[in-house]
């Protein structure tokens, strides 16, 4: 059995999906699921469920009206650098993360350890598995570091 299938796996269910109590979610062929955040209480036209690195996520797409705001603070400049992250011209100063570059340097030494093993084995599987976590916790810092950026532009 290849190691790649059991690691990332999606699924698409279209048809009578309903939201009921907030979190929960009636779904065709899997039944009743409860998720960790409130839903919106409207008509979801389809579900992606996928699979990563031994963690379940769902999607949703439906339609809901956005309500608009008003913005009410003031414009600043945002200048991004090297030594700090992002430097605001109202004087407030932002900190660089290093988060990433440690993950990617946990990354290259699992990559090294899943080399070494033997091709099927047991071992390489759980080497596998746990390269996957790490990637996918490398893959969250950075959409972490651009929906920063995005909320300073």
């Amino acid at each position: 059995m290849p190691v790649a299938c059991c690691l990332r796996t999606a699924l698409y269910l279209e048809g009578s999906i309903k939201i009921f109590q907030g979190n929960y979610i009636q779904l065709p062929r899997i039944g009743v699921v409860k998720t960790y955040e409130i839903l919106p209480n409207c008509k979801v036209k389809n579900v992606r469920i996928s699979k990563r690195a031994d963690n379940w996520y769902i999607s949703f797409k439906y339609d809901i009206e956005p309500v608009p705001t008003e913005k009410v603070e003031e414009t600043i400049g945002v200048d991004i650098g090297i030594n700090t992250l992002a430097t605001c011209s109202d004087g407030s100063k932002f900190a660089n993360v290093k988060a990433y570059r440690q993950a990617k340097k946990r990354l290259v030494r699992h990559q090294r350890a899943v080399s070494k093993k033997v091709i099927g084995s047991k071992n390489r599987i759980k080497a596998v598995k746990k390269l996957a976590k790490l990637h996918k916790k490398a893959e969250f810092l950075v959409l972490i570091f651009e929906q920063f950026l995005s909320i300073l532009a």
